[in-house]
């Protein structure tokens, strides 16, 4: 496969559309265009789905993983040739993070990367349940997750449990059935599975969904309804007396794993060293 035909490939992707990896590669839409055209014929698929924005097919996405990389492999051994980073630029890393490991735990990790590695990070947010998708597209390199059977091409390594309590405010809890339920978003299940846990077969109670981790707890303290907590803040608010626990000795463990792309690259060992310290202190 061409190279630049490969990049031009990765850039449509990861910029969403054929003029934007116009912008970012310094060419034409027409010379994109052609490029795509060109690696299609080579590879005898269609790779590009012209959407809005354009999505890598089935048979594009371990090309995108390739791209990224052989862009990742290519800068380590420049940087090496010139005997360090200076006048390198900066290596992008795009990693996907579920909400409350990226408010909780995940942000210190990587403060704690050596800085002489210039890195800029792309951070992505989706449920823990579906975070591993953007890894089988190939536009992740790496992913905090619950699936714990490996992407195909990447390396998995557990990380810990998240544990979570059932928390409402104080007087705004009447019972399971009644009381306004908080879901994070419509991939989010946690709560309902603590009910099944809890044998609670009745009606689903009303829903407000608030896709923000910050904005779930503040919900919860003003009363608008109960959730599932982390449970560092759980036991911060039961303390300040903002919160109740409203399962005494019941809680849900989500176990959460680190997968990331099996290949040899500094960049990928330090951001995966600093993820597993942090993780080690902040989860079960």
């Amino acid at each position: 496969m061409d190279a630049i035909q490969l990049a031009t490939f990765q850039a449509v992707i990861e910029d969403g559309s054929f003029e934007a990896a116009a912008r970012t590669l310094h060419v034409t839409p027409s010379a994109v265009s052609q490029r795509i055209k060109a690696l299609e014929q080579a590879v005898g698929q269609v790779l590009v789905r012209r959407t809005k924005p354009c999505e890598a097919t089935e048979a594009g996405q371990p090309l995108v993983r390739l791209a990224g990389q052989l862009a990742l492999l290519e800068r380590e051994a420049l940087d090496a040739a010139r005997g360090g980073l200076a006048g390198g630029g900066r290596t992008r890393i795009s990693v996907v993070v579920n909400a409350d490991s990226l408010h909780n735990w995940f942000m210190p990790a990587l403060a704690a990367i050596p800085a002489e590695l210039a890195l800029s990070f792309d951070l992505h947010q989706d449920d823990e349940d579906y975070t591993a998708e953007l890894l089988r597209a190939g536009t992740a390199m790496a992913a905090v997750t619950a699936q714990h059977v490996a992407v195909k091409g990447c390396r998995v390594e557990k990380l810990g449990a998240m544990r979570y309590l059932a928390v409402a405010a104080p007087g705004h809890f009447a019972d399971f059935a009644t009381t306004p339920m908080l879901v994070f978003n419509r991939k989010d299940r946690l709560q309902h599975r603590f009910l099944a846990a809890l044998g609670h077969g009745g009606k689903e109670p009303p829903i407000h969904y608030v896709p923000a981790a910050n904005a779930f707890v503040e919900a919860i303290r003003l009363g608008l309804g109960w959730g599932m907590v982390p449970e560092q803040t759980a036991r911060e608010d039961f303390a300040a007396g903002r919160g109740v626990d409203l399962a005494p000795g019941r809680h849900m463990d989500v176990p959460l794993y680190w997968q990331y792309w099996r290949m040899e690259s500094t960049v990928l060992t330090a951001l995966t060293t600093a993820v597993k310290a942090v993780a080690a202190g902040a989860l079960r």
